[in-house]
């Protein structure tokens, strides 16, 4: 299986960057990505990118790029710059939350990436 097609990998391959780009302080990344995660899993794929851009300042912002990095790598729909917040918002509501197909694959490759980027801060703060 070509490795741009498995979810797995993907998700891996994201977590490691929004990790690397959250290095300098480890220990609120793992806080911002658990909370991010609990968003996403109670309220959903839109709440999250409104969390991420109302709640969690340039952290949020970096972790958004990393997002919508997946999606593009995942062959979603166009996908646009994380800085202009009202792109992105409106992306996810369009094109991503439309289509159940894709809302699930969506969520599913979110959640991965979130918890191995949370594992991935975890270990980083360790040493």
């Amino acid at each position: 299986m070509n490795p741009e097609q498995n979810l797995d990998y993907l998700a891996a391959k994201h977590a490691q960057e929004i990790v690397k780009a959250l290095s300098a302080d480890p220990k609120k990344a793992e806080i911002s990505l658990t909370k991010t995660l609990g968003v996403l899993q109670e309220n959903g794929v839109y709440a999250c990118f409104l969390y991420l851009y109302a709640r969690e300042g340039e952290t949020g912002k970096n972790i958004v790029k990393n997002l919508l990095a997946l999606f593009e790598a995942l062959k979603f729909p166009a996908v646009p710059g994380a800085s202009y917040q009202d792109d992105a918002l409106k992306y996810v509501a369009e094109q991503i939350t439309s289509e159940l197909p894709t809302l699930l694959l969506a969520r599913e490759a979110l959640e991965r990436m979130l918890i191995y980027a949370r594992y991935g801060a975890k270990a980083a703060d360790k040493q």
